[in-house]
């Protein structure tokens, strides 16, 4: 079985411009597209919401399935994806990983595709 790729995390504001105020060249185009591929599930975006809207902003993982009705292997693949991307970070306390929006990764993405 070949490993996964690990995605590399980006500030993507970094080397992106606002798509919409100037042409975006194909390779910035490869990397933001890589970073939207990862919010573009409807379980990744409601885990980053009830993330960021937990008690202080940060979710153990023993508290995202059943919100979301998921089996557990199923978040935590979804919840690696947005750790990969940069949209959430984990930190490990015991037995359990709790998880908190990565600062201004989401800001980073929202200005590259704001319209004027």
């Amino acid at each position: 079985m070949p490993s996964a790729t690990m995605l590399p995390i980006t500030d993507v504001s970094a080397c992106c411009t606002n798509v919409t105020r100037e042409t975006i060249s194909a390779e910035n185009a490869e990397l933001l597209a890589r970073s939207l591929k990862a919010l573009a599930d409807p379980a990744r975006l409601r885990l980053i919401s009830i993330v960021a809207a937990s008690e202080g902003a940060e979710a153990c993982v023993c508290d995202l399935t059943e919100p979301l009705g998921l089996s557990q292997p199923t978040v935590s693949h979804h919840l690696k994806v947005l750790v990969d991307a940069g949209y959430l970070e984990r930190e490990k306390r015991g037995t359990w990983a709790y998880y908190r929006l990565t600062p201004g990764s989401l800001d980073a993405v929202s200005s590259l595709i704001a319209t004027v």
